[in-house]
Parts: structure tokens; sequence; C-alpha cells
């Protein structure tokens, strides 16, 4: 059985969609979904965003579990503009399993290896991405992969980290990453999205733009995700 964990659904929902004979199921209080692909048995978490829920999910998830190999999925920041939007990050310093091997049986995906850095909260400012990737030699950020990392090493399950760009200095946030993302509610609080951008609608045509990339970035991220699955079966 191979796992692939999202931060979110709405990470996720592509690549849910390719999963066969799909079925949900709650255990240790952690919901997941189980579907297949080929001959393949996939189990996807939704780890929740940040530190805290995160490192409480995987801990359940992975009780008494055994899988051939974890993908640690999702959107990913970049930290210059060399990764843009819809790019593919294989994280070179959290995955485990063989990169050369596993680059070879993805073929029709063009897969950039680097570092990635989880940080603690969502950055808006390019100065500061400048600063960290300048401080840190990583390429791109998120919240989670740190800790999904931790887990599987923990529990001896072989980690693949692959993450999509989804913002970049140059491709940026359409509005502060609080109005977009509440963390501690872990949803967006939509009358507040809705009031920034009636305070500023020339920020709206930025919105929409930024909502296209998003579902392209998805789409590239299941389909990598698929040719993921079939090389390491």
């Amino acid at each position: 059985m191979i796992a692939v964990t999202f931060a979110l659904p709405a990470e996720s929902s592509a690549f849910l969609s390719r999963l066969g004979n799909k079925s949900r199921s709650d255990r240790h209080d952690i919901k997941t979904i189980r579907g297949e692909i080929d001959d393949r048995t996939i189990e996807v978490l939704h780890t929740g965003v940040g530190e805290e829920l995160c490192r409480q999910r995987m801990a359940s998830f992975l009780q008494d579990r055994q899988f051939a190999c974890l993908v640690s999925a999702g959107f990913a920041g970049a930290l210059n503009d060399k990764l843009r939007a819809g790019d593919l990050l294989l994280a070179e310093n959290f995955s485990t399993v063989e990169l050369n091997a596993m680059r070879s049986g993805l073929g029709s995906s063009l897969i950039h290896r680097a570092n990635l850095l989880t940080v603690t909260s969502i950055i808006d400012s390019i100065e500061e991405r400048q600063k960290i990737a300048q401080t840190t030699g990583a390429v791109a950020i998120d919240m989670e992969t740190e800790f999904i990392a931790r887990a599987c090493a923990e529990h001896g399950v072989p980690l693949l980290s692959l993450r999509v760009i989804s913002d970049s200095p140059s491709e940026p946030f359409p509005g502060p990453s609080k109005i977009l993302f509440d963390i501690e509610r872990q949803r967006t609080h939509v009358r507040k999205l809705a009031m920034f951008f009636l305070a500023h609608p020339t920020r709206v045509p930025r919105l929409v733009q930024f909502a296209k990339r998003i579902a392209r970035a998805r789409t590239t991220l299941a389909n990598a995700l698929l040719e993921v699955v079939r090389a390491i079966g």
C-alpha cells in the first residue's frame, strides 16, 4: 500500500478524482480516503496546515501501519523566480527513496530537484523569501513536510516529497495570506475574503488569475502523482 498526504482537500481533489473504488475510513479519529490506481492500493490523508495538526494526524495515521512508501504532496511557494507556478519539485533533503531511479520512471514530467524548507507561517514578503533562499539554500517553502519526514523516519516508512509550485515572487498571492487562509480555523474565512475584495476591487482580476493557476497546478500534481505511484510499484 502507498500513502499520499496533502495538507488540504483543495490540493488533493484532482488526484482523488483519478482513484478507482474509493472508500472512506475513520481510524484513530483520523479520516482517510482509500482507492486504487491500476493494481496499487492508495490511502490518502489530509494532514492539515502547520506543525501542530500535522504532527497529531501523522502520529495517528502511521500507528501500527505498514506502507511501501509515503508521498508527501501538495503546494509550495517558490522563494525565487527560478521556479514558476505549476513547476514540480522533488525535495532532495526530505526524500529517502532513490530519486535517480524515481526520475527515470517519470518520463513525461519535468521535475526539478532541490531543497524544500518547512516554515511556521505563510510568507508574503518577497524580501523575506529572498533572505530565506540566501540563508538556507532552499528553493521553496511549505508548512508540513519536515513533520511528515520526522514521522516517517520514526516509523521506518520511505518518503518521497513531491510539491507543485503555487506562487512565486513574480506570481504572488492576490491578497494577504491571513485573508486567503485562516490557519487557526484551517479554512478560508469567506466573509473576510469577500469584504477584502469588495474594498480592493482592482485585485479581483489577480484573484481570478490565481484561481486559474491553482487549478492548473492541481492537475499537474495529480498527473505527476499517477506516474510516481506507478514508478514506485
